[in-house]
């Protein structure tokens, strides 16, 4: 059996996330989907070390939403999400608390003025 090249496996998961995304609720499903195209495509010159640990994260995401998502969709599945425990924020470096921090006012929809902060 002939395996993989780096290439076909990230462009594998790309698509399997991108069709996983199909059975999010509506609401959110073109926001994770944004998301998942501008992540896989910033990191698409990384270098290996970097390349390793993206594609596990990723890899790692793809399991759990199909877990969550269950065989029948969302209406059957458990709860969609994961709550982020201390120590997970305490390794995202300051440019990757800022999209953090973007993709949660993109999820609820606040913007920077109903947080009170200022934009810079």
């Amino acid at each position: 059996m002939m395996s993989l090249s780096h290439v076909q496996r990230v462009r594998k998961l790309y698509k399997m996330i991108l069709r996983l995304h199909r059975g999010l609720p509506a609401e959110i499903q073109a926001l994770g989907t944004e998301y998942v195209r501008d992540e896989f495509r910033r990191h698409k010159n990384c270098d290996e070390t970097t390349a390793i640990v993206f594609l596990n994260e990723w890899t790692q995401y793809a399991i759990m939403l199909t877990q969550q998502l269950g065989l029948r969709g969302p209406h059957t599945a458990k709860p969609l999400g994961k709550q982020l425990k201390e120590e997970d924020f305490n390794k995202f470096n300051d440019e990757q608390m800022c999209q953090l921090y973007e993709l949660m006012n993109a999820a609820t929809g606040k913007t920077d003025k109903d947080t009170g902060t200022k934009d810079t």
